[in-house]
C-alpha cells in the first residue's frame, strides 16, 4: 500500500508561462488554435508573477522556469528582453527557455540577440510533426531530420543551453537520434511525451517511444500536461503516467511541472502537485527531492535551495 509522503521542502516549477495581453499573443487574442485541452478561453487573460504566486500559495515553490508562451514569432527577442524584465522586477521566472526556429535563415542571429539576456537557459522550438502515429514521416522540412534545422540547433551547444521538444510521442525516434547525435545539448522531453490516447496500444507506443529517448544519456524529461479534455485531474488518471516516466527515465532525469496557467484549464496547481505527491509517494525521500527540485536546478542551472 502506498504510505502518506510529506511535501516537497522545495520545488522548482520547471514549466510555465506569464503573460500579458498588452503584448503580440495572438492565440490569446485575436486567434483560437486546435488545442489538446479543447476550449481555453479562461487563460485568455493577463497572467503575471502575482497571478502564479496566487496559485502557487501554501507550496515552497523556491525557482521557477518560464517557457516560451508562442508570442508573435517576428517578436520573440522581444519576448526573451519583457521575461527578463519582469523577472528583475518581480523574481518570477528564476530563468527562461526562449524560442528559436533553427531551419530560419536568421536563427544565428536571433539566439545571439537571445543571449543578450542572463535568464536564458535554452530554447524550445516545435518541430514539424504529423497528427497521428499512422501519418508520422521522417525527413519533413522543419523536421528534427531536416538538415538546415539541425545546423541551427547545434548552435545551442555554443551557448551552452538545453533545448526543450515539444512533440508526440510518435516522433520520438528522430528525438532520440537528435539526442545521439549532440551529446553536449541536453535535450528535454516536455509534457511527458504527450500521452493523450490512454488506449492500451496508446499508452504502449508512448511507454516504447519514452524508452527509446531515454536510452540517451542526455535526453531528460518533464512530466506535466497529462490533463485530459472533460475529465478531472486525478491520481487515479495520472499517476501510472507519472510512475511509468519516472521509472523509463529515472529519477534523475526527471522533473515535475505546472504548465500553469495553461494546465489550470484541468486543474488547481494544489491539484497537480499534490498528485505528484501522492503519485511517487514508495520513493525516498532524495529521489523525490530530485524530482520536484535538483533535477531542474542542475539541468537549468538554478541556485539549490540551501
Amino acid at each position: 500500500m502506498t504510505r502518506p509522503a510529506p511535501r516537497p521542502r522545495a520545488v522548482i516549477d520547471a514549466h510555465h508561462h506569464i503573460w500579458d495581453l498588452q503584448n503580440d499573443l495572438p492565440w490569446l487574442k485575436e486567434e483560437r488554435i486546435a488545442f489538446r485541452y479543447g476550449d481555453y478561453s479562461s487563460i485568455c487573460r493577463d497572467y503575471m508573477p502575482e497571478d502564479y504566486r496566487a496559485d502557487t500559495k501554501g507550496w515552497p515553490v523556491v525557482g521557477s522556469v518560464y517557457v516560451e508562451a508562442e508570442w508573435n514569432r517576428r517578436k520573440a527577442g522581444d519576448e526573451s528582453r519583457w521575461v527578463g524584465e519582469i523577472a528583475a522586477q518581480t523574481g518570477v521566472p528564476t530563468v527562461m527557455v526562449a524560442w528559436c526556429d533553427f531551419a530560419a535563415p536568421d536563427a544565428e542571429a536571433l539566439l545571439a540577440d537571445h543571449a543578450r539576456n542572463a535568464i536564458v537557459r535554452g530554447v524550445r522550438h516545435k518541430p514539424a510533426a504529423a497528427p497521428s502515429p499512422a501519418d508520422a514521416r521522417r525527413g519533413a522540412a522543419g523536421s528534427m531530420d531536416d538538415p538546415a534545422w539541425r545546423r541551427g540547433y547545434a548552435l545551442l551547444e555554443g551557448h551552452g543551453w538545453s533545448y526543450d521538444l515539444q512533440t508526440p510521442w510518435w516522433h520520438l525516434d528522430a528525438a532520440a537520434e537528435l539526442a545521439r547525435d549532440f551529446p553536449q545539448i541536453p535535450l528535454i522531453v516536455n509534457h511527458t511525451g504527450l500521452p493523450s490516447d490512454r488506449s492500451p496500444e496508446g499508452l504502449a507506443g508512448w511507454r516504447k517511444a519514452l524508452g527509446r529517448v531515454a536510452q540517451e544519456p542526455n535526453a531528460f524529461i518533464k512530466i506535466s500536461g497529462i490533463g485530459q479534455p472533460g475529465l478531472p485531474w486525478t491520481v487515479e488518471a495520472n499517476g501510472p503516467i507519472i510512475r511509468e516516466a519516472v521509472e523509463i527515465f529515472g529519477v534523475d532525469r526527471a522533473m515535475f511541472a505546472s504548465n500553469f496557467p495553461v494546465d489550470s484549464i484541468v486543474a488547481d496547481f494544489d491539484t497537480v502537485f499534490s498528485g505528484f505527491v501522492a503519485a511517487t509517494a514508495d520513493l525516498e525521500e532524495g529521489d523525490r527531492a530530485k524530482l520536484f527540485h535538483d533535477n531542474a536546478a542542475r539541468v537549468y542551472r538554478l541556485p539549490r535551495a540551501p
